[in-house]
């Protein structure tokens, strides 16, 4: 009886082994940015990477300076934003590493198809928001030191308004992209978006885009990198082979096809095609 419930215990004590966490190599921590994940492009990309790989990958969605830090705090394996001054500034403090651009779409300025700002006859961006500022219309920030936050403080920066977006009718949601942008369509106001996301919800939010997609100080560029490992437990591997499928050819030809509208524009460009066809 001793024997056979020592065989028992053995036998519970390797299936809790078997059923315990996987390892490390096994698991891959992605903090990513906000807009990839209410896209709806990550829910196209990593279910057949984690099917090639075996690697069960964690996201974690948050705006990219908050994804920044904690790639520099090595709470991270992988990096996906879209803040390139923030990244570059990081990489050459040797705290990011192998950072790669490899898809870019552009930010809109959205607003009520009514236009009380007259937003759709501005010049660029800037005189967009300036505009808006002095109509002293509703204006819906993320405030949350996100990639699109960080754009809209350039953008005010540019306008030589306060980057902090101060005049008063100016609501600061503190939240994501998504969330954000229910908000501006509940008030019927302003806002300042990736693309993707505004495509995404723009049925549900009755907001229009009223700015130019090809003005430069709306380009949005996404980069994959990695926090330098400095002795930390982080999967290098597998945030490399990550990288290597973001990409790809493959998933290069599915980025560009991902969400194309009835006009045939994409969600997202991918900048490494060409290179990655040969």
């Amino acid at each position: 009886m001793r024997l056979v419930a020592a065989g028992v215990a053995l036998g519970l004590l390797g299936l809790a082994v078997a059923c315990g966490p996987p390892a490390r190599d096994r698991v891959l921590d992605l903090v990513s940015t906000t807009s990839t994940r209410d896209s709806g492009l990550l829910d196209e990309l990593l279910p057949a990477f984690q099917e090639q790989t075996g690697i069960e990958v964690r996201l974690v969605a948050v705006g990219s300076g908050a994804a920044l830090r904690m790639g520099a705090e090595g709470n991270a394996d992988v990096l996906l934003t879209h803040a390139p001054e923030g990244e570059q500034a990081l990489v050459e403090a040797g705290e990011l590493v192998d950072r790669v651009p490899f898809m870019r779409n552009y930010f809109v300025i959205a607003g009520p198809s009514h236009d009380p700002a007259g937003v759709r006859g501005a010049a660029d961006a800037a005189d967009a928001l300036r505009r808006i500022a002095q109509a002293n219309a509703v204006f819906v920030s993320r405030a949350d030191d996100s990639g699109t936050h960080r754009r809209e403080q350039a953008v005010l920066a540019a306008a030589g308004l306060d980057p902090a977006a101060s005049w008063g009718a100016v609501q600061r949601t503190n939240a994501g992209m998504g969330q954000t942008l229910q908000v501006a369509g509940e008030l019927r106001a302003y806002v300042l978006s990736d693309v993707g996301t505004f495509r995404r919800f723009r049925e549900r939010i009755d907001l229009v885009r009223l700015s130019d997609p090809d003005d430069p100080e709306l380009a949005n560029i996404y980069s994959v990198s990695r926090p330098a490992s400095d002795g930390r437990d982080l999967n290098v591997a597998g945030a490399r082979r990550l990288a290597a499928y973001l990409t790809s050819a493959e998933t290069q030809r599915r980025i560009g096809a991902f969400g194309r509208d009835v006009d045939g524009e994409p969600l997202f460009i991918p900048l490494l095609l060409g290179e990655r066809d040969g």
